[in-house]
């Protein structure tokens, strides 16, 4: 198993540009999952970002990813 990188990416959403430290396969994971609604990633972010409450933006979007391939596949999916 190779170990996983940590990498700090910069993203703009709600007019403003934050950072997020995520591996590799959670940034592919949401970009995924993005192109799978057919929304920017930035929209994405934003929207977890609404929801996230007073959580940490990197790990609310970890525990986004985890979720979404967690729970039963919706139709068209």
């Amino acid at each position: 198993m190779r170990k996983s990188s940590i990498a700090k990416r910069s993203i703009v959403f709600k007019d403003k540009k934050t950072s997020v430290s995520l591996e590799d396969e959670f940034w592919n994971a949401l970009k995924e999952i993005a192109g799978k609604r057919a929304v920017h990633i930035s929209d994405l972010v934003a929207a977890i970002d609404e929801q996230r409450g007073h959580a940490n933006l990197s790990s609310a979007l970890r525990l986004f990813v985890l979720d979404y391939y967690q729970r039963p596949a919706p139709h068209g999916r």
